[in-house]
Order: structure tokens, then C-alpha cells, then sequence
């Protein structure tokens, strides 16, 4: 099993990094690159889980410049031979029987991947190894030619991570402290404001679930909030305000609402988890509470503001859009700067003091980026994740969130998104061939 122990692993007492010399330094990072290659021999396979121990215990010890050569050498010293890839290649070609097949990819996987795995079953690797490509990550910006490293950690880290792996748990006001301090820690979306915004939030007409993994006990991946009402919400106030009183009725919950889904877990970006939890979640409180019918989310666009200062003003130019869309998207641009000033002056908007004119042209110029931009490099990172879930744009709400987060990231603006749990497989296959399922009332803004 690839799985390694929940405890933590050992670290050998060395000098504090700030004070090693520097030949100190490149001695540690060539104990933890000549303990790798040591994993990877006959030796190291029989004796894999020490010296894994070993080489992550070293590992620990690498500053950040260390780190990144470290990877350079997964990159170079770790990789497939190309001579071995291409001779297999050649002899599958000749011959495409499975015994060739399987030389050709044994010679394509780079040595690297079977180095993680034996990492893996050190006491505590799978947290070590989440915490490497969070590293990775950082670096890659900069370091674009380390992206097949990363492509690695990627590839195996979705294999372990897998849903079939994952345990769904609630998490309410009697979970342990620590689970519970970790969820206002994490909490991405809408800032928990201490323990009396926390205790609001898991009051019976809210429920907030979790996945969890073996190997990470107590430590969540990622965490959905929903809040339980009578009807879809078009502002996230009245959901997270700590002095609202709970609804007592649960007669009247006949719409669950996904506000908030946050990430733990950096190291897991790109794993998929979201999309499974939210799915997840959905059949459970179906079977908890009969009477939902509506599945939605209360969803900010943190991309407009920035799209319309960034690409918005380049729309003349565009020669991808119909013409009727096209002439209807520069109509709402061009009111825009009549009523508002330049989109980059929108930056002091009052939602409530906003002329009729110029809340028409900003919502149709929302209505615009989540319906035909969400498709491209330019789209809402939050549209991409809900329409490639399944999940229909369904309404743009005017004043959805004032604080001051959602002024600067859209102007007040939020969006639900619906999830028909019997049309989720339909729009995620129309999404990913470029279309994006919207409501008739979205329809008609464009």
C-alpha cells in the first residue's frame, strides 16, 4: 500500500539552518540526494521505510536556495533516459504487443515517481510530500522548467487523494477545538470573525462538512459551508452575520446554499476535491432533509473588477464574439464610462448610491465575462470550478457583498450558481466543449 503512517517523522538534531556554514549546507543537500539514490537501489528497497525516514529527516533541514536545487536534481537526475524511452518506443512500433508495451512504460516513468512512493511509506511522508510541492509550486513561477516535477507530484498525489480515499465529515460546534480553530484558520472566503461567528455558522440551519484523509487525521483538505433556507439568497450577510437568529423550522429549509468552500491544503492545488464534496454533500443533505429542491451556491467573482480594468476596454477589438453580443457588450462599456468613469475609477463605488444606468451596465458586463469569458484564460476562477462541477449560472445579484473584499474584487456583485443534481453530467460535457449553461434571466442581460 502506498499509504504511509499518521506519525510524524523523526528528524535528526542538527545545528539550526541560519548557522551552518556553507559547506555544511551542500554537505546536508548531498546526504539527502545520495539517500534518494540510495532508496531507489535493491538495497534501498528492502530496507525503503529507514531510510525514507532518513532522507525526509535531511530533507527538513534544506534552506529554501537548498530546496530548489534539490528539485533541479529530481529534474535531472530523476528522469526518464531518453535513449531506454526511445528504443522502447521503436521496438513497440516494430512489434505493438503488450510485453513491449509494458518495456515502454516502464522506461517513460521517471525514476522520480517510484522515489516518491518509497518517500511516502516513511512515518508521516504523505504530509512531508504534500509540504515538497507546495515548495514546488512557489518555485515554479520562476522555475518553469521544473514543470515535469511538478507534473509528477501532481499524477501521484491525485492517485492517493483520490475520493474513493476520503472520509466526508461534518464538522459542528461538538467537534474537537483544534478541528475547529483549524476552520477558522482556513476559512478563504468569507473571514470567521472569532468563536461567536464560528457558533453561528453551525447552528442547526447550517451545516459545514469536510474531507478528511487517513494519513492526515484531524487535519482537514477542504471544507464546504452551507446554510439551510426558505429561498435562493442573493447577499451573504444575512448568511454569516453572527447576530441573526437560526432558523427553528426545518419545514422551511427548501434551499441549501454552498457560500463558501475553502482549500486547506496548498500543496493539493489541482487535486480535485471540490467538485466531489460539493456532490457529496448535495446527496446527503437530500436524504437528511426530503424537501430540498434547490442545490445552489452564493458565489463571489473575485475576477471582474481586474477583468474590467485589464480587458474590458480591449472589447472593440475582439473578433471572436457575435455581433449582436459584441455591439450589446460595448453599449454596457460605453454606459459605463458615461455614469461611472473609466472602469479603473470604479475602484470607490457605493453600491447603494449607484445610478439605474450604470448598475444596468455593470451587470451586463458581469452577465458578459461569467457567460463568455469563463471558457477562456480570461474566466472567473470560481465560474470555472462551479460550471466545470455541472453546476448552471443562474443569477447576478446587485449589493451581494459590501465588505471590502467583495467591493474590490467585483463591486458588491455575487452570482448563484444552480446545481441540478440531474443535469450535472450534461452542463460539465457542454462546459468543457466551450459552452456555459445559463438561466433564461442571464440569457436575456446578453
Amino acid at each position: 500500500m502506498f499509504l504511509s503512517r499518521s506519525s510524524p517523522a523523526r528528524r535528526r538534531t542538527s545545528a539550526p539552518v541560519e548557522q551552518r556554514s556553507p559547506r555544511a549546507q551542500a554537505r546536508l543537500l548531498n546526504q539527502v540526494v545520495a539517500g534518494c539514490h540510495r532508496l531507489l537501489s535493491e538495497r534501498g528497497e528492502s530496507n525503503s521505510v529507514a531510510i525514507a525516514e532518513e532522507v525526509l529527516g535531511l530533507y527538513a533541514g534544506l534552506t529554501a536556495e537548498q530546496r530548489l536545487a534539490f528539485f533541479k536534481v529530481l529534474d535531472t537526475e530523476f528522469g526518464p533516459d531518453p535513449k531506454a524511452v526511445l528504443d522502447a518506443a521503436q521496438r513497440y512500433a516494430e512489434e505493438p504487443e503488450a510485453t513491449r508495451l509494458m518495456a515502454l512504460v516502464q522506461a517513460a516513468e521517471p525514476p522520480r515517481q517510484e522515489l516518491l512512493r518509497r518517500l511516502n511509506r516513511a512515518p508521516g511522508g504523505t504530509a512531508v510530500i504534500i509540504g515538497m510541492r507546495r515548495a514546488l509550486l512557489d518555485l515554479l513561477k520562476h522555475q518553469p522548467a521544473l514543470a515535469a516535477v511538478e507534473a509528477d507530484f501532481l499524477h501521484l498525489l491525485s492517485s492517493w487523494f483520490n475520493p474513493g480515499f476520503l472520509q466526508m465529515e461534518q464538522v459542528d460546534w461538538r467537534s474537537p477545538a483544534e478541528l475547529l480553530e483549524k476552520i477558522i484558520q482556513h476559512e478563504a472566503v468569507h473571514e470567521i470573525d472569532g468563536w461567536a461567528d464560528l457558533r453561528r455558522r453551525l447552528q442547526p440551519d447550517r451545516r459545514c462538512f469536510a474531507f478528511f484523509h487517513p494519513q492526515l487525521p484531524g487535519e482537514p483538505l477542504i471544507f464546504v459551508e452551507v446554510a439551510l433556507v426558505p429561498d435562493m439568497p442573493a447577499a451573504v450577510g444575512p448568511l454569516i452575520n453572527a447576530r441573526d437568529e437560526p432558523q427553528g423550522d426545518e419545514r422551511q429549509f427548501k434551499v441549501a446554499t454552498f457560500y463558501s468552500i475553502s482549500n486547506c491544503q496548498p500543496g493539493l492545488k489541482g487535486v480535485s476535491l471540490g467538485n466531489f464534496l460539493i456532490k457529496r454533500v448535495a446527496e446527503h443533505l437530500q436524504r437528511e432533509f426530503p424537501q430540498l429542491h434547490t442545490f445552489c451556491t452564493l458565489s463571489p467573482i473575485p475576477g471582474f473588477a481586474a477583468w474590467l480594468h485589464k480587458h474590458a476596454p480591449g472589447l472593440r477589438e475582439r473578433d471572436d464574439l457575435a455581433p449582436k453580443l459584441k455591439e450589446r457588450a460595448l453599449k454596457a462599456l460605453a454606459a459605463l464610462v458615461q455614469h461611472g468613469g473609466e472602469p479603473a475609477a470604479l475602484a470607490s463605488l457605493e453600491p447603494a448610491k449607484a445610478s439605474e444606468p450604470l448598475r444596468e451596465a455593470l451587470c451586463t458586463l458581469a452577465a458578459f465575462y461569467l457567460a463568455h469569458e469563463s471558457v477562456t484564460p480570461r474566466g472567473d476562477p470560481v465560474a470555472k470550478f462551479h460550471l466545470g462541477n455541472g453546476a448552471r449560472l443562474e443569477r447576478l445579484n446587485w449589493a451581494g457583498d459590501l465588505s471590502r473584499k467583495g467591493l474590490k474584487q467585483a463591486l458588491g456583485l455575487m452570482v448563484n450558481y444552480l446545481y441540478d443534481l440531474r443535469h450535472i453530467e450534461d452542463h460539465h460535457e457542454r462546459f468543457v466543449h466551450g459552452e456555459v449553461v445559463a438561466s433564461r434571466a442571464l440569457q436575456r442581460m446578453l
